[in-house]
């Protein structure tokens, strides 16, 4: 599988820092467990495994994986909720040279099929059921259309299958190339299918490794993964791999519910976790019923999306513990609120870049730069930055300049001190007759109002206005907001006539994506699939 490829003098520069260590996912697992054989490592319902368990089992499915007659550099497809097995069956990948490609719980025969053939992929790990779904003919339906599947193993009841619990060791494990591809993550992009990520086992080591520097994990933390942990937030930043990294304690919550995550926390006393904008409003919500003890959790993170402000400032007097927001993509580029930011910091920005040597651009709409403060288009390159999608050569043409800057789509503000205020994505910005309006400024004013518990506008096509705009608002517990109440309240707040929504439509909860942010998308079909009765 080809590497990804970074100039020669940037590598240089990437490993004479201290970077990129020449350090493999298995060789850190291999290290935490002669450290620390009896910590507990990994807990679920049903686990609760040590650094040593671990280990054995990841050991014993890699040595099951080449007696299968998989080879290094063959891609497999993981489809695995959150419980312990995931992490035996990744590390066993990694220790074989196998490359896992990571699915979603939530996609379906469309997106893994795509994904099978465009990796190329040979075999597929899945669980058996999650939620209520079967995930074995699903798998079926797709090693049909792609026969290059060779295998499907399964955790739990295989069925005609391959058991996972059936892997035992067989041939040597190989070396493993620390700056070959590990895996291939699928980008998080709003349009058409999914691309995917190459990352190498250097780059996102150091992603991963500083992150929990940053977030200060020690052997002493515990970690709940509440968000689906194949996606790159709670995987790495610090998530999962993070705190393994640490020698800390990973706790997998099976849905992220309030309840769900609340229980977990006392149980087994939590002390970071990271959850997306919609559910932190929830958690805030519940947090004041709970019968549950949350004061072991230290340290909320919010990203995947922008937090609001007015929201954000809500985290620390309702949950009692330290906001960090943080600003990402799986293609690189990371950045944290510091835990000892000022609070003006936290709540207001989305944090500045882990690396010295992330490379930032904010440029306007013809390529040159923007002052200091102004928003513009992010650009950015670094030593855990990729250079390429994999096998996509039209992205690449789209995503990244000819000297290697990835075009995020992000529209973002740097304030003194390298500091990202995110303003949205760039298709999220509404030209309503001719003034661009953030779809994010909006929802920040109507967030304000006591009687909205959330808020996410749209753009809707205009035959006299090109775009105007629609607010889908949830409506906070016992309130019955009317639309001519909220525009009033936002003109009170001193904003422009022509941010005052257009539109304001009343809804239960938002459509939302597989990881959990707002689909904007699918708000924008509601309003194409519904008759829609004008409010204002």
């Amino acid at each position: 599988m080809p590497k990804q490829i970074w100039p020669d003098d940037l590598a240089a520069r990437y490993r004479a820092k201290g970077y990129w260590r020449g350090e493999a996912f298995g060789d850190f697992l291999r290290a935490r467990a002669a450290d620390h054989p009896d910590r507990l490592a990994v807990v679920d319902a049903e686990n609760r495994w040590t650094y040593a368990d671990l280990l054995a089992r990841a050991e014993s499915a890699a040595g099951g994986y080449l007696a299968l007659g998989l080879q290094p550099g063959d891609r497999v497809i993981v489809q695995i909720p959150n419980i312990a097995a995931f992490f035996p069956a990744v590390f066993g990948l990694f220790l074989a040279g196998l490359v896992p490609v990571y699915a979603l719980p939530a996609h379906r025969q469309t997106e893994l099929i795509h994904f099978a053939r465009r990796s190329g992929a040979k075999a597929m790990v899945i669980a058996d059921r999650h939620e209520g779904f079967d995930y074995r003919p699903l798998a079926d339906l797709v090693r049909a259309e792609v026969p290059a599947i060779a295998h499907v193993i399964v955790i739990g009841d295989a069925g005609d299958h391959i058991p996972f619990d059936s892997l035992r060791p067989g041939p040597a494990l190989p070396a493993v190339d620390p700056s070959a591809v590990a895996f291939l993550q699928i980008s998080g992009g709003s349009t058409g299918l999914s691309k995917l990520i190459p990352r190498t086992h250097d780059d996102y080591i150091y992603s991963f490794r500083e992150s929990a520097r940053i977030c200060g994990l020690t052997g002493d933390s515990v970690y709940l993964a509440a968000l689906p942990v194949a996606h790159n937030f709670p995987m790495s930043s610090p998530g999962v791999f993070g705190a393994l990294y640490a020698g800390a304690r990973v706790v997998m919550a099976p849905n992220p519910a309030a309840e769900t995550a609340f229980s977990l926390i006392a149980r087994e006393g939590v002390t970071i976790t990271g959850v997306v904008p919609p559910l932190a409003l929830l958690w805030m919500q519940a947090a004041a019923k709970t019968p549950h003890d949350l004061s072991t959790l230290q340290v909320l993170q919010v990203g995947g999306a922008k937090f609001i402000p007015e929201a954000a400032a809500r985290v620390r007097p309702t949950l009692g513990c330290t906001l960090q927001q943080v600003f990402g993509m799986a293609e690189g580029l990371v950045n944290y609120t510091r835990l000892d930011d000022p609070e003006e910091i936290i709540v207001t920005t989305q944090g500045r870049p882990i690396s010295p040597d992330d490379e930032v651009l904010i440029l306007d709409d013809t390529g040159d730069p923007v002052p200091e403060g102004e928003p513009g288009h992010l650009l950015t390159r670094g030593p855990y930055t990729i250079r390429a999608y994999h096998d996509d050569p039209s992205a690449n043409a789209r995503s990244f300049t000819p000297d290697g800057f990835y075009r995020t789509g992000d529209i973002v503000k740097r304030l003194p001190g390298g500091y990202l205020v995110v303003q949205g994505r760039a298709g999220d910005h509404i030209n309503r007759a001719g003034e661009k309006i953030s779809a994010e400024e909006i929802e920040d004013h109507l967030l304000a109002h006591p009687a909205v518990f959330d808020a996410a506008v749209v753009s809707i096509p205009d035959e006299f206005l090109g775009e105007r705009t629609c607010a889908f608002v949830i409506a906070a517990e016992g309130t019955s907001p009317r639309a001519p109440e909220l525009k009033a309240f936002m003109r009170g707040r001193g904003v422009a006539d022509f941010k005052v929504p257009d539109q304001i439509v009343f809804v239960p909860e938002f459509q939302t994506t597989a990881v959990g942010k707002i689909s904007r998308n699918g708000l924008r079909a509601e309003l194409r699939s519904r008759y829609l009765k004008e409010t204002a």
